[in-house]
């Protein structure tokens, strides 16, 4: 059985270990797949805000990647400014790739916005914005741009509505085939048992 002293000296040296470990795997850079499973491409209708939640949620750090994983020769990636990102203007692009498994380093801190520029992909929700940190972990404060470029990205299309109607009570009421109810058939068939229970416990 080793002796108290050194079983202290074991759990230091293990602790320092695991302190180094996490230390390390903070200073190693990620790479994140854009919109997780999905890939690069205009949101279903019934999820117009998907890149919009991602970059809500994503945790990046300064020097990590973003990746946009799509069909080569089908779409692209392009960092914009946040007032070209704004109006959709893709004209002149920060940096525009095209071949299905675009990377961009996260180099400097402060917001960062991408989008597509084939016809149309912007303005359906194929765009995306995050804020990197600084080195230290705090962030930025918007510049007036950055601000303006945020309010047009929450205006989003509405997810579509249902393309089948829900059933209404006027439907019901102007069933005239003189049915009863489904609820109510049940109400009277659950009355004739409670009174047959009634007379068998009467006349036993």
């Amino acid at each position: 059985m080793p002796r108290p002293s050194a079983l202290a000296s074991q759990v230091t040296t293990a602790t320092t270990l695991m302190l180094l470990l996490l230390m390390i795997d903070g200073c190693v850079a990620k790479t994140h797949s854009v919109g997780g499973l999905d890939a690069w491409a205009v949101p279903p209708a019934s999820r117009p805000d998907v890149y919009l939640r991602w970059g809500k949620s994503a945790r990046v750090r300064l020097g990590d990647s973003l990746m946009f994983l799509y069909p080569p020769g089908h779409d692209d990636a392009v960092q914009v400014t946040a007032r070209a990102a704004a109006g959709c203007n893709v004209s002149a692009p920060l940096l525009r790739l095209a071949d299905g498994n675009s990377v961009f380093n996260l180099t400097a801190p402060g917001r960062v916005y991408y989008t597509s520029t084939l016809p149309g992909h912007c303005r359906k929700g194929q765009r995306l914005s995050l804020d990197v940190p600084t080195a230290n972990g705090t962030y930025l404060p918007p510049s007036a741009d950055d601000l303006a470029a945020l309010a047009v990205l929450v205006k989003l299309p509405p997810p579509p509505p249902p393309t089948k109607a829900l059933p209404t009570l006027e439907s019901v009421d102007d069933d005239d085939s003189g049915a009863a109810p489904p609820a109510a058939g049940a109400s009277v068939l659950a009355a004739a048992v409670a009174a047959l229970c009634f007379a068998l416990l009467v006349y036993k």
